[in-house]
């Protein structure tokens, strides 16, 4: 039997360019901390007819565990990889991001102090406008990502994400942040060790910002 990893990385994906995604997952495989396991839920994706995926998650079956379910969204994928996952620690990757290589080891140091943290990230943009995403309770307005919890930031023990679990609503991550600090030990810090891809148009942070904006000069 194959010994618990101590931490499992959990990728939730719809319908991610192949090219992003490969790249998320070699970031993981790619870590100075090696003792990890990858839960990958592929939500329902319709867009590789040529099960490009598929082989490449072959390749790393060692290492990876690929679900496929119907498209719910990304707080229920997470959900379901987290009933499947092993480890102590849970981390997230979106799949269209990336881990700087010292990004689990960063994150495994500040568990002796912090149940549940997240992080700043490494933001990639095109321009001063995409540091911008729209707030969580009012979505005409604009917020620094610097100043948001990130989805793919959180990092914590297992215990947390089993007792919180994600909703299904935009600023899910916030949400559950939040209802996190209510009973456990919980920190925001600038780690910068996550690259968050903010120069996506097709994001859906992105999609909600430029619908309101619209809205807004109606």
């Amino acid at each position: 039997m194959r010994a618990k990893p101590k931490v499992s990385v959990l990728i939730s994906s719809y319908n991610t360019p192949f090219h992003k995604l490969q790249r998320a997952i070699n970031s993981v495989l790619n870590q100075s901390f090696q003792d990890f396991e990858i839960i990958l839920v592929d939500d329902g994706s319709h867009n590789d007819p040529e099960n490009k995926l598929i082989d490449f998650c072959r390749l790393h079956e060692k290492k990876l565990t690929y679900i496929r379910k119907i498209n719910e969204g990304q707080s229920q994928a997470i959900n379901k990889a987290i009933r499947w996952s092993a480890a102590r620690y849970i981390a997230i990757l979106d799949a269209d991001d990336e881990y700087l290589p010292n990004h689990i080891q960063s994150c495994l140091a500040q568990m002796d102090t912090f149940d549940l943290i997240a992080s700043k990230t490494l933001t990639v943009t095109d321009k001063p406008d995409d540091f911008y995403i729209s707030d969580r309770f009012d979505k005409h307005k604009k917020v620094h990502v610097d100043d948001c919890i990130l989805f793919a930031t959180l990092f914590g023990k297992r215990k947390v994400f089993k007792k919180i679990g994600f909703n299904e609503d935009y600023g899910a991550d916030s949400d559950f942040y939040e209802r996190a600090k209510k009973i456990f030990n919980v920190g925001k810090l600038d780690l910068r060790t996550y690259v968050y891809y903010r120069n996506n148009p097709n994001s859906t942070c992105e999609k909600i910002k430029s619908r309101y904006a619209i809205n807004k000069t109606k």
